[in-house]
């Protein structure tokens, strides 16, 4: 087998081990099978190109080529020329598919099905990657390299996924890059001819052994692969390392530190949320009286950049055993009483937060759970989920009066700073309009049931689940526009409005209360999927509030006095005294409780902690141009030195060996030589002999006698060439150039042996060529435009054409 062929079996199996990082991201993982047949018919080409051989960027034209017919036959067959040349339909279904995939990416939880959005995105990258790794180890030789766009497929599928295997997907990559590089150097050792492997030890040593050097890479490499595994054991600050497969998550499970990220609590959520069937997720039995009240708080989000909400990073610790500390801000004298609940989820249902009423005053619940003080949320550790457990919550039903809201002092300042902090790129019309509607409020109550009153009531809003506002800083602004959205675009508006009036706020992400059954249990289903804003009243604490219209319940603390009329306010979302909580409308019509009963009868809603994405934000074709844009400006600095490399490869090459090819071969070496030492500063002189030439070298070089001799023997190899009859191969040449290059660096500063590096002098010769060649079109074009002349006589003093002259020739 040739060197060339390992290299291309080493590259796509390098290119497999890595994609298998992704494999815990997407279900069923048959797609992996489909990319390593892609994968391997497109290094198959490439292997026939070298093998013609094409040129270099030929080769990689054609596995380009390749690729895309491979994927227009798998995904786009029907709107390609056909079945194989795909041409504006399939580009555009291409554009389609890639456009559903990445819906589908922010909208699955993690392990996301298998859709063919998501499927051409997989398969797809993979061919990318391998044909980067291709290109960059087989066709240009240089296996170090193609390390990074495999480390780029390994790092996106890490960075997405949580699972306890981490470790073994980094393992596979590592691998499949060390035996990369193992086989690229066996492959340049092997052009030296026999590699001796030290003292013999029996005739069979050469055909059944490895070489040496192939033996200790071998073993540097396992060494290798072995310390970045272990030794991030025995660092505690890095959580483990990646043989804990909570190493990104809560912390140990029996400790009492350890913290939480920052990331989406509702990823593992989105899969089910936007099923079309209204599935019941938890059944629920409450002492509660009215469960309109009966929100069950998965995490609070209280961290705003501009785009989105998320929660802080927190420290966790272990679930207090006897009883949860009073709540934030909670006073003695707010009415309240403690209720038990009891809750059990579905089989399939595996959410990290535990849902509980707030707040919470005791867990009874096994597994693996930790605690989060400032919150007041429990989170699974070390791989524990919701899914098919029951366990038993304590709360409070705190129950405040509007007076005593109203009354409120001033929050901590501690708390104030961190609840009211608002990024720079907020648009200055959300706390305008906060202020407008707020202006005849007289304190931060008043000014908090404005709000509600106006996303709820008064401001025109219409809740609608299929609206798109867009993201970005501008997400907001465009909602308040457009006054289009569901309950993340409500809540988190409201939130944003209350921070810009120095409100401490919050957004608190969970389920709606749920259908009461004729048993006396409430049954939560997906569309009871909610997310409301929470504000802080000193003496009260974190307080729940409803913008959404026909959503949920509203607060009986935000309702003005209707305890002598038992008419419900029509201007209200739900009333609090109401036995049944109300209906999840589907887009613009509204749903009914009938409605919800039926499957399938409103539209899903999925709440997420971030606003869509399928506004206003940047197209697949942007995001393409600008990183294209992007690679132009880190490869272009070095195109002068790759041009370099590429050329000094191909002049002291491994031909001239036979007497047809000698003088091409010795005359391109001393060109390599005049152009290298033009690079450090010696311009070539045309009119000097080569002799003369390679003296002036050495002096202007100032040479050691070893590198002075060298280029003395290639001017010599060259005097042959031009001078003998019959030229004879030159052997060493090669070597005496790189002789005399080392002699030229050792004698250089380092800025100029840099700008020899990255800014070769000799580049000029590039433009030259292109000048001569544009000269060249020029001249030929000219040759074939038509000549116009007049008939009639020709003019005198000129020799008719097709005559011969007379007279002997001078001599």
């Amino acid at each position: 087998m040739s060197g060339r062929l390992r290299l291309t079996l080493a590259s796509w199996a390098a290119t497999l081990l890595a994609a298998c990082a992704l494999l815990p991201l997407v279900r069923p993982a048959s797609w992996i099978v489909q990319a390593a047949f892609l994968l391997s018919v497109q290094s198959g080409a490439g292997a026939l190109a070298r093998r013609v051989p094409l040129a270099r960027p030929l080769t990689v034209a054609v596995q380009a080529l390749v690729a895309l017919v491979l994927l227009t036959l798998v995904f786009a067959r029907e709107h390609a020329f056909a079945g194989l040349v795909p041409g504006p339909d399939a580009f555009r279904f291409f554009a389609e598919l890639l456009g559903q995939g990445g819906t589908d990416v922010g909208r699955y939880a993690i392990p996301a099905p298998l859709s063919d959005g998501i499927r051409l995105m997989l398969v797809g990258g993979v061919l990318v990657i391998g044909l980067l790794v291709d290109t960059l180890a087989v066709t240009f030789r240089s296996a170090a390299p193609a390390g990074l766009p495999l480390l780029a497929l390994y790092s996106v599928a890490a960075g997405l996924s949580d699972g306890g295997n981490d470790w073994l997907w980094f393992l596979l990559a590592a691998v499949g890059y060390l035996t990369l590089l193992l086989v690229e150097g066996r492959d340049r050792l092997s052009r030296w001819g026999r590699v001796f492997g030290g003292a013999a030890r029996g005739p069979a040593t050469e055909s059944t052994g490895a070489w040496a050097p192939v033996r200790t890479g071998r073993r540097i490499g396992l060494l290798a692969v072995g310390i970045a595994l272990v030794v991030p054991l025995a660092l505690p600050t890095m959580n483990g390392g990646l043989l804990d497969p909570a190493g990104s998550g809560s912390g140990s499970g029996s400790g009492g530190g350890g913290t939480i990220s920052a990331v989406n609590p509702l990823v593992s959520l989105r899969d089910s949320l936007n099923a079309d069937e209204d599935r019941q997720v938890m059944s629920v039995r409450t002492e509660m009286e009215d469960v309109s009240d009966l929100y069950l708080r998965i995490v609070s989000l209280d961290d705003f950049d501009g785009t989105t909400w998320k929660p802080s990073k927190r420290s966790i610790t272990t679930v207090p055993g006897g009883g949860f500390p009073a709540p934030a801000g909670l006073g003695q004298d707010v009415e309240r009483a403690e209720i038990a609940t009891t809750v059990s989820t579905a089989d399939w249902y595996g959410q990290d937060w535990l849902p509980m009423p707030y707040p919470p005053s005791g867990v009874d619940i096994r597994g693996n759970w930790r605690y989060e003080p400032v919150g007041m949320t429990l989170v699974g550790d070390h791989g524990q989920n919701t899914q098919g457990l029951t366990y038993g919550v304590r709360s409070l039903d705190v129950r405040p009066t509007a007076e005593q809201l109203a009354g409120a002092s001033a929050p901590p300042a501690a708390l104030k700073r961190d609840y009211t902090e608002l990024p720079d790129s907020l648009p200055a019309l959300v706390s305008r309009i906060a202020r407008q509607v707020t202006e005849e409020a007289t304190n931060d109550y008043d000014r908090a049931v404005e709000l509600q009153e106006y996303f709820a009531s008064t401001g025109g809003f219409t809740y609608d689940t299929e609206v798109a506002v867009g993201s970005g800083s501008q997400a907001i602004a465009r909602f308040l526009r457009d006054k289009e959205g569901f309950c993340v675009h409500f809540s988190f508006a409201m939130a944003s409005m209350a921070r810009s009036l120095d409100i401490p706020a919050r957004v608190a992400v969970g389920f709606a209360p749920g259908t009461p059954q004729a048993d006396g249990s409430v049954s939560v289903g997906l569309r009871d999927a909610h997310a409301w804003p929470e504000l802080y009243f000193e003496g009260v604490g974190w307080t729940r509030f409803e913008p959404t219209p026909t959503r949920g319940s509203t607060p009986s603390y935000t309702v003005p006095d209707t305890s002598d009329s038992a008419v419900p306010d029509p201007a209200r979302p739900s009333e609090a005294a109401s036995s049944e909580p109300s209906a999840a409308p589907s887009s613009r019509e509204g749903c009914t409780l009938e409605q919800r009963r039926l499957d399938g009868g409103c539209e899903s809603e999925a709440p997420s902690a971030a606003l869509p994405t399928d506004g206003d934000g940047p197209r697949w074709y942007a995001v393409l141009a600008w990183a294209l844009a992007g690679l132009a400006v880190l490869v272009l600095p070095l195109a002068p030195m790759a041009w370099r490399l590429r050329i000094r490869a191909v002049r002291l090459g491994a031909h001239g060996r036979s007497e047809a090819d000698a003088a091409a071969h010795v005359l391109a070496v001393w060109d390599e030589l005049t152009d290298t030492a033009w690079d450090f500063g010696i311009s070539p002189d045309e009119s000097l002999t080569p002799r003369k030439a390679a003296a002036r070298i050495v002096r202007l070089g100032r040479l050691d006698p070893d590198a002075a001799a060298a280029a003395h023997r290639v001017a010599d190899a060259v005097e042959q060439v031009l001078y003998a009859p019959r030229p004879r191969p030159a052997a060493g040449s090669a070597d005496d150039v790189r002789r005399v290059t080392a002699g030229l660096r050792s004698v250089v500063g380092r800025g100029t042996w840099l700008r020899a590096l990255f800014a070769p002098r000799s580049t000029v010769r590039v433009v030259w060529s292109v000048s001569a060649r544009w000269a060249g079109v020029r001249e030929r074009a000219l040759a074939l435009r038509p000549t116009w002349r007049p008939t009639g006589r020709r003019p005198t003093g000129r020799r008719p054409t097709g005559r011969r002259p007379t007279g002997r020739r001078p001599t």
